[in-house]
């Protein structure tokens, strides 16, 4: 039997709510072992004069516990 842990992050990019996630995992995955899923929680959008400067997401990124 394994036991699994989640923890909420938020990512960030200026190119694509799929480069934030992107990103994000890849951040989580140095900090986290085990990692094995994520759920976007939330994605929101920063805008500066009419244009979008920033993608933002927040996901609940899942990781196995070990023994």
């Amino acid at each position: 039997m394994s036991v699994a842990k989640i923890t909420e992050i938020q990512s960030s990019s200026s190119t694509s709510f799929d480069d934030a996630m992107t990103a994000g995992i890849a951040r989580a995955d140095k900090t986290l072992k085990n990692v094995t899923g994520a759920w976007i929680k939330d994605q929101k959008l920063v805008i500066e004069q009419g244009k979008i400067v920033e993608y933002r997401v927040l996901m609940k990124v899942t990781f196995v516990l070990n023994d």
